[in-house]
């Protein structure tokens, strides 16, 4: 008699393991210890916090986000935080969530300086914000500047145990060269991609929508360019990557992981489905398992690479 092996959807990326590969991405309802077990409850492997600065910031003024035709979103919040010595304060009680620390600076000493604040904390592992669109000296121009990366990623590593991860985005240059020199540092895991530059104008008011007049595009708009993104990481790289642009459905986390994604992010879904979607996506992610015959996810990473 022959024996079904029930699908398992334990991941791992690198030295990082999650009970699901669904994970939360920066930016939304990252902030509050409370949201963080109730995403945990509803299906999350994971989650990553708002980027945070040594200091707390405001961000932009409204107008700060403008919903666009075919479900993506433009955003320019500017990052706005408590500060990590705030923040670490808010999760040292964490004793069950995966968290991952988004961080964000100008130079190495910033990270440094966080890095630090959360030596009392359970986190998972750090993520380190070198790509926002729309925010000034503390993103793409820093994941731009290949110098600057390789000395961020070494002086975290050097700074923790912890695992980190780069988080890349499409900037001026080419995102690959970031990603070798990343990796080339000592990086653990890649997530591709942040949202991409860009912009909407009111035809009647004749300006442009957001106070900050560029944002960062989300949602279902970026899918192809961020799978794209992935695949071309694993393709050229032997580095753990988290998936992450336009993710809403079950089957927009499975090509995925056959693009080369050991986990996915999701956001801008949140705004659709609310918390029921992560659940709903480990769900789908199962039955395609079952279907195909798979028993652990790693069996399935990669595989349109192979076609």
């Amino acid at each position: 008699m022959k024996f079904k092996v029930e699908p398992s959807l334990v991941t791992s990326i690198g030295k990082i393991q999650l009970e699901r590969p669904v994970m939360l991405a920066s930016g939304i309802l990252g902030i509050s210890l409370d949201v963080f077990n109730r995403l945990y409850r509803s299906g999350a492997g994971a989650v990553v916090t708002k980027s945070l600065s040594t200091e707390p910031w405001d961000g932009y003024p409204n107008p700060t986000i403008f919903s666009v035709n075919g479900g993506g979103w433009i955003n320019a919040v500017g990052l706005s935080n408590p500060g990590a010595p705030n923040f670490a304060k808010m999760i040292e009680s964490n004793t069950t969530v995966p968290i991952i620390v988004s961080l964000v600076g100008s130079i190495a000493e910033d990270f440094e300086m966080m890095v630090s604040q959360f030596k009392n904390c359970k986190v998972t592992a750090y993520e380190l914000n070198l790509s926002c669109p729309h925010v000034a000296k503390v993103g793409l121009e820093v994941g731009d500047d290949p110098e600057l990366v390789k000395k961020i990623v070494s002086t975290v590593k050097n700074s923790t145990t912890v695992p980190v991860i780069a988080k890349v985005g499409l900037g001026t240059t080419h995102y690959l060269n970031t990603v070798k020199t990343a990796i080339d540092s000592g990086i653990d895991a890649i997530t591709a991609i942040n949202t991409v530059r860009a912009m909407a104008i009111d035809v009647e008011t004749q300006r442009p929508i957001l106070s900050n007049k560029f944002g960062g595009l989300s949602g279902t708009p970026i899918k192809p360019i961020a799978l794209r993104c992935v695949y071309e990481i694993s393709s050229k790289y032997d580095i753990p990557i988290i998936g992450c642009g336009g993710i809403s459905t079950w089957e927009d986390a499975i090509e995925f992981i056959l693009g080369g994604a050991s986990a996915i992010q999701l956001g801008s879904a949140i705004g659709d489905r609310w918390l029921n979607v992560f659940n709903d996506i480990n769900d789908g992610i199962i039955r395609y398992m079952k279907r195909k015959g798979y028993s652990k996810l790693d069996e399935m990473v990669g595989l349109a690479k192979k076609s």
